[in-house]
């Protein structure tokens, strides 16, 4: 049985990214909720002196008294270790549950896993990230890379290469500004919920990469670029990209209506590609997909059928899941958050009617 042990020393930076298999485990994230106000808890498993395993949780504090949410986004395959760090957590914040949405592939998940699951007050919850991602495979080159692209994908970026968009990464205060800008323009448009301004800028204040540093096995650190395009003078297009380890990451991006008949976002994709083959990336994560056989009249469709163009593979993430520790304050819990996000989904139809 792995030792466990809390973890607060910053020289213990390097060893915690070292182990963590995603941006939302990093050490830089949790400082990053932390300057949000968000309470972060980081424990290890230990075999020895050696980390084995890293867990970084965010607390949520409900509204009036002492009770609180945790979330543990993208970690390991739930264990019986694991679920002992969650009971200890849990204790000292006083948590009704924590949510779990581990970076594990459904297809590897047996009965027995499952068995265990629901022996030890692990139950489905309501996912907040998709249970699909698109993944591009970086190792083919440039040229055969771009041979696999979908045939309108690869017009789309010629054409905007013929109608003289320009993309470059950017990271000025310029830059950033023109990217929150697009951001509001983007969500109102297509009614999405997003985080609030200044969630974007202790973001970037945390995680703006200032060199053109590769990460390697002990230096491996979250960082953030702002990559835009440019037409006729003016920014259209802004990304924001995280690169981690051996992963580039495509959280972020927004677009302005005018002159999308230039195609800006599908080159774009492209040169983020590139730039992630020239520091040595092997993946290209583009945070999320819908499933494979998605709905035309599903909101998140055009981003889909946008992704699918550069011939990603397509993943299934074995889902979410609530470990439940206040039985009743969490049926309470679910029951509210389902009129709260009913009530939140018809207010957006209403807005998008009026327009």
């Amino acid at each position: 049985m792995k030792q466990i042990r809390q973890i607060r020393e910053q020289r213990q930076k390097l060893s915690f990214n070292k182990v963590a298999k995603h941006p939302l485990q990093s050490w830089e994230w949790g400082e990053f909720r932390q300057k949000t106000g968000i309470k972060v808890q980081r424990w290890g498993l230990f075999e020895g002196r050696q980390l084995k395993e890293a867990i970084q949780v965010t607390i949520h504090p409900l509204p009036k008294g002492k009770w609180t949410i945790g979330y543990f986004p993208k970690g390991e395959i739930p264990s019986r270790d694991q679920k002992r760090v969650l009971e200890k957590i849990a204790k000292k914040e006083n948590c009704i549950f924590i949510k779990l949405e581990p970076k594990v592939e459904l297809k590897k998940i047996n009965q027995a896993k499952i068995k265990f699951l629901k022996r030890n007050g692990f139950v489905k919850g309501r996912s907040l990230f998709t249970p699909y991602n698109f993944i591009l495979d970086l190792s083919p080159s440039l040229e055969e890379l771009l041979k696999n692209f979908k045939s309108k994908t690869r017009y789309n970026i010629r054409l905007a290469q013929r109608k003289g968009v320009e993309v470059k990464i950017d990271n000025s205060d310029e830059a950033f500004e023109f990217f929150l800008k697009l951001m509001k323009e983007t969500t109102q448009r297509q009614g999405f919920y997003a985080h609030e301004e200044d969630y974007y800028r202790e973001m970037w204040a945390t995680l703006q990469n200032q060199k053109s540093v590769i990460n390697s096995s002990s230096t491996k650190t979250l960082k953030a670029d702002l990559m835009v395009a440019k037409y006729k003078g003016e920014i259209i297009t802004a990304w924001m990209l995280f690169w981690f380890g051996e992963t580039m990451y495509y959280p972020y991006g927004a677009s302005t209506r005018k002159y999308r008949e230039v195609m800006a976002n599908n080159l774009v994709m492209w040169e983020a590609i590139k730039l992630a083959k020239k520091r040595g990336c092997n993946y290209f994560d583009m945070w999320g997909a819908l499933g494979p056989n998605p709905s035309k009249n599903d909101p998140w469709y055009g981003f889909h059928r946008f992704k699918s163009g550069y011939n990603p593979n397509l993943i299934e993430y074995m889902g979410t899941y609530d470990l439940v520790f206040h039985p009743f304050l969490y049926k309470l819990f679910r029951l509210t958050e389902s009129l709260r996000w009913k009530w939140l989904k018809l207010k957006t139809k209403l807005r998008l009617r009026r327009r």
